[in-house]
């Protein structure tokens, strides 16, 4: 299995789903302990909608401002070498030598469409740390959950609140000085917000009987 992968037809796919798999690996191993490696590449590509680039027309094309750049780089990585292998495949069944530079073009050119449908969909269900619509300093005063803890004086942990116009968020926060470790599931209120991340008290009763009212309604 090993000589097949690493085999010269298909380096580049191999190499593109190691990374994919390492980088998903990393991020799901920060996370449990209360960190986001996402976060060290940016949350989220700034295009300019009007720009008459074609880099930023491409990039605007499969929705790279829906998605974290983190997920959207895992997903291209992902769908590259999907498409590469199967086209190696397809190519050996039928006998066919197709040279790695015409295969890696090709798998490039088909990932697109894949990427912008993916994309789309994957869009519509992922937690966004922010929205066009919001500032996050306006989180500072709103009661969340912690969804990625417990929330101490250490890592910054992650929560998870509704804003305004009832848009889900997930923030990074960690316990303030003088507040004792918040568990996963815990209700917490936004007091302040330094240059990492936000800092959490335990929300006090009657907030999150408001909370609570509110999300019903």
């Amino acid at each position: 299995m090993g000589d097949i992968l690493l085999a010269p037809d298909v380096r580049p796919f191999a190499v593109a789903a190691a990374i994919m798999a390492s980088l998903g690996g990393i991020e799901l191993v920060s996370m449990l302990v209360g960190f986001s490696i996402g976060e060290l590449f940016g949350k989220d590509v700034e295009i300019d909608a009007d720009s008459h680039n074609a880099l930023d027309g491409l990039f605007l094309w499969i929705n790279a401002g829906r998605l974290p750049l983190l997920i959207l780089i895992i997903l291209a990585l992902g769908i590259f070498s999907i498409e590469g292998f199967l086209l190696q495949g397809v190519a050996q069944v039928a006998g066919a030598a197709v040279p790695v530079w015409i295969a890696t073009l090709v798998a490039v050119a088909g990932s697109i469409p894949v990427i912008r449908v993916t994309s789309r969909g994957i869009s519509r269900i992922i937690p966004r740390d922010e929205s066009y619509a919001v500032d996050e300093a306006d989180f500072v005063g709103h009661v969340g959950e912690v969804s990625v803890g417990p929330l101490d004086q250490g890592l910054p942990g992650r929560v998870r609140l509704k804003d305004v116009f009832g848009n889900w968020h997930t923030v990074s926060a960690r316990a303030s000085s003088d507040s004792e470790a918040l568990p996963v599931g815990a209700s917490v209120l936004l007091v302040d917000r330094d240059k990492r991340c936000f800092i959490a008290i335990s929300a006090p009763a009657d907030l999150i009987a408001q909370k609570r009212s509110s999300t019903r309604a």
